[in-house]
Formats: structure tokens, sequence, C-alpha cells
């Protein structure tokens, strides 16, 4: 066990031999950390949290009282096979929180990136892949092998399926079902979830009027026209290359295996 000596653990707390504690963590009472579990410095580990398995958090982690991290995935195609489950910096994992390390068919890494909010109860399901700057409010759960883009909000009690794919500044409605690809900028909403418009919330913070603007045409060309998506999509890509937005929009729809749910809509 590697404890930094300017770390703060509750007399109470279980460290296993092995685990390696980083400079001024906080460790509060009850909680486990298993023997391959890596915490980086300035973390702060509340009351009653157990992290084990092969899991590194990076700096300045926030986790709060019972969340779950790294036991085995909920997978019946798991067989103790090594897995890891990888943080990076300035998380807030709440209360009852549960995610689940990767599996051999999954390339056996969940990772989550960077500044995301994940509130009480969410769960992650094995060989997820979030990105930075996310918000998964209360309850949301995540099937496995989900890829998610960054600064995408999910609205509470949405359940995704797995091998589902979210774009970059997308949204999910809450108590939305999702089945299917929602590329970014887009805003999702629905059982079954389908796209009714742009997240324009997070657009307008994040980019300049001109910007938004030429998302939003390509939108409506994309969903009120009247051929085939990935058709539109690539004859869009043919015009716009040059355009960073424009180009992730279209290759992401392009690629999707799960399609992109949408009612066609006339120009009004």
């Amino acid at each position: 066990m590697s404890v930094a000596k300017s770390a703060t653990i509750a007399p109470t707390a279980i460290i296993e031999d092995g685990a390696v504690i980083g400079e001024y963590v906080e460790i509060g009472h009850y909680c486990v950390i298993g023997k391959d579990v890596r915490i980086g410095d300035n973390t702060k580990i509340y009351n009653q949290v157990t992290i084990v398995g092969n899991t590194t958090l990076g700096k300045n982690n926030e986790i709060f009282p019972n969340a779950v991290l790294g036991t085995k995935p909920q997978d019946l195609k798991y067989h103790n096979e090594p897995n890891t489950l990888i943080f990076g910096d300035n998380n807030k994992i709440r209360e009852f929180t549960m995610i689940n390390p990767g599996t051999e068919g999954g390339g056996s890494k969940t990772i989550i990136g960077n500044n995301n909010l994940l509130m009480a109860y969410v769960h992650i399901a094995h060989d997820c892949i979030v990105g930075d700057s996310c918000i998964l409010a209360n309850g949301v759960t995540l099937g496995g092998h989900i890829i998610m883009g960054s600064h995408i909000n999910i609205g509470g009690l949405t359940p995704i399926h797995q091998f589902c794919k979210i774009g970059d500044y997308a949204m999910v409605a809450g108590a939305s079902a999702l089945s299917q690809d929602i590329p970014p900028f887009c805003l999702a909403e629905g059982n079954r979830a389908v796209i009714r418009g742009l997240n324009l919330h997070r657009l307008r913070k994040n980019f300049e009027h001109h910007q938004v603007d030429k998302i939003y045409n390509v939108y409506k060309r994309l969903f009120f026209g009247n051929k085939p998506i990935k058709e539109i999509a690539q004859e869009i890509l043919e015009e716009n290359y040059k355009d960073e937005n424009i180009f992730k929009m279209c290759e992401f729809i392009i690629q999707s295996t799960r399609g992109i749910p949408f009612i066609r809509r006339n120009d009004e």
C-alpha cells in the first residue's frame, strides 16, 4: 500500500495492501478501497464508498456516499478476465452511482473523462466511454458499450440502450428511452426518443452566432429533406468538408450503425 503522508483517511476505512493513494486525498468512514485501486491527488471520497477492481481515478475527483466503482460487470459473458475502469480529473460522482469496468468483448475498459457530473443513482455499465463536461441527471442508465462525446446532457430517469452513440453537445431529455444514435448538437426526447431539434442552450453557450446558424441550416437540410439522411449527409460533406462542426455532424450520421431516430417533416 502506498499512501501519501498528506492523505487523510478515517480510522474505519479499509485500504487493502497495494492501493495507491495520492497527495491530499480524503477518505471517509467505512469506505473500502481495493488493492488495485489508484486514487489521484486532491480527490475527496465521502463515507461508505466502495472502490475495487483495477480502477484508476485522476485528480480532484469528488465521490459521494454509497457510490460503488469497479465491481464486476453485469454481463453473463464476463468470466473474470482482466479489465479496467478509468476516470479523468474533476469529476463529481454523486450518491449511489454504480460504474462497472469493461469486458473482453468491448476492449476491457470503461472510461470516464474529465469534468463530468454524474448525479445520484446513475449507472454506467461495462465498456462505456464518456467524454468530458457531460451531465447525467439522477437515475440515468447507460447500457454496455455506449459511446458518449463531450458536453452532453442526459435528463433524469433516462435509459440508453447498449451500443448507442451520442455526439458532442447533444441532449436527451428526461424520462426518455433512447435506442438509437443521436448526432452532435441535436436534442432528442420521448419514449422511444426521437430528434426534436437542436440543443440550442449548449450551442449558444459554446459557439459563435454564425456557427449556430450554419449548424441549424444543415440540421434543416438533413431532417427536413426528401432523400435518405445518409445520402444527404454525404452530399453536405462534399460541400462543407472544411467546416469542423458540419463534418462532425454528417460523419456521425454516415457511420451510425443503430440508425438516427427522427420523424421527417416538410419545410415550414
